[in-house]
């Protein structure tokens, strides 16, 4: 059995990812259709890159390369599993993957730069939290991001793990909803302080062309539909429940509900590769894997922190950031985002109307109205 070995080097760059050159070599192969335009986008020689080809197909013991001369090469039915499988595991772990190179760079920050500020955010997955942290990085602030469910999130919050939790509601959750019901009981006016972050699309992604016809939720309970769900827990799960008991769609009707992804990308890496028909997630991530996106519904992300917290200096660095020009063009940058306000301190009572609701004190019996005393003449 083959087994993995995970290493890290210090690098300038900002992006992360697994490297491995094999997976690099087949998608150069896969996308060009050929050995010597894949070297010369790799910058590799065409005698390395055939003779890595054929290394690894010893050490596989299966062919990667169907090659003709005279037609394009193509990936051998093994080397087109090989590469989706690797593409589908990267997509699962890149949040944590990032969660363990962000605590390993907050660790080295403090040892090399005595000036640095580290800033502690648990937050549901969002394809935008990595841009703020590299604009931060530039600021001399490391963004220490670990990647939660919003439930999770609000909780490392709660337990004094994270200065700051990242989390989203749809804009519909009325009085007495699922959404209003599950984070009521964590957030305390007076208590709590959000900070506006963005406002995102949340729908169905579906394969490029839509070749089911799938146009809102009950076309998930079709025949031949199948679905990716999220994890409970997460933000996206809590709307999408609050969607189907919105509609009156049972989940059990909905093939697939109970297979679950961890982030937005691998719902998109299911679908790209045939494993769903459909998933819920953001319209970023739907795009960067090439699929159709029906809008659903749209919600707000915030950010949230003590009262006291506001004052800290790595906060106010990060909301004099998030209110600045460059941080709104990142933004709006993204599909499916807008950034109106961002960077706005706003109370959970005018965000959020779930502390607004109060039901009225019930009449005594026999009691009659208070009048209002007219004026003497």
């Amino acid at each position: 059995m083959l087994r993995i070995q995970l290493n890290y080097t210090f690098s300038q760059a900002t992006a992360r990812h697994l490297g491995n050159p094999l997976f690099d070599l087949l998608a150069a192969i896969r996308d060009s259709g050929s050995i010597r335009q894949a070297a010369a986008r790799l910058q590799l020689s065409y005698r390395h890159v055939w003779g890595e080809l054929k290394r690894w197909e010893g050490l596989l013991g299966h062919p990667l390369i169907i090659w003709e001369k005279g037609r394009h090469a193509r990936l051998t039915p093994f080397g087109d599993k090989l590469l989706w499988a690797e593409e589908r595991a990267r997509a699962r772990i890149r949040p944590q993957i990032e969660n363990l190179a962000a605590e390993l760079e907050s660790a080295f920050a403090v040892v090399f730069d005595d000036s640095a500020h580290v800033l502690t955010l648990a937050a549901s997955h969002d394809l935008l939290l990595p841009r703020l942290k590299d604009l931060l990085a530039t600021q001399g602030t490391i963004l220490d991001l670990r990647n939660h469910g919003s439930l999770d999130a609000l909780r490392e919050l709660a337990a004094g793990r994270a200065l700051l939790a990242g989390f989203h509601v749809s804009d519909e959750h009325p009085p007495g909803s699922l959404t209003a019901r599950t984070f009521k009981r964590l957030l305390t006016p007076g208590k709590h302080k959000l900070i506006d972050f963005a406002r995102r699309r949340q729908g169905l992604m579906v394969a490029r062309g839509n070749p089911q016809g799938i146009a809102t939720l009950a076309d998930l309970t079709k025949s031949g539909v199948t679905f990716v769900n999220r994890q409970p827990g997460s933000g996206t799960r809590i709307e999408f429940d609050q969607l189907l008991a919105t509609t009156g769609i049972a989940p059990k009707s909905i093939h697939g509900y109970a297979v679950e992804e961890t982030t937005h990308l691998a719902v998109a890496a299911a679908v790209s590769a045939g494993a769903a028909s459909a998933g819920f997630g953001i319209e970023a991530a739907a795009i960067e894997y090439g699929l159709d996106f029906v809008p659903v519904s749209q919600e707000h992300y915030f950010l949230v922190c003590l009262k006291e917290t506001l004052d800290h200096p790595a906060v106010q660095r990060l909301i004099a950031t998030l209110q600045g020009s460059q941080w709104r063009g990142l933004a709006q940058s993204l599909p499916g985002y807008s950034a109106a306000e961002p960077g706005k301190i706003v109370s959970l009572t005018r965000a959020l109307p779930w502390y607004h609701y109060r039901k009225p004190k019930a009449k005594s019996a026999g009691a009659s109205p208070r009048l209002k005393a007219l004026p003497a003449r």
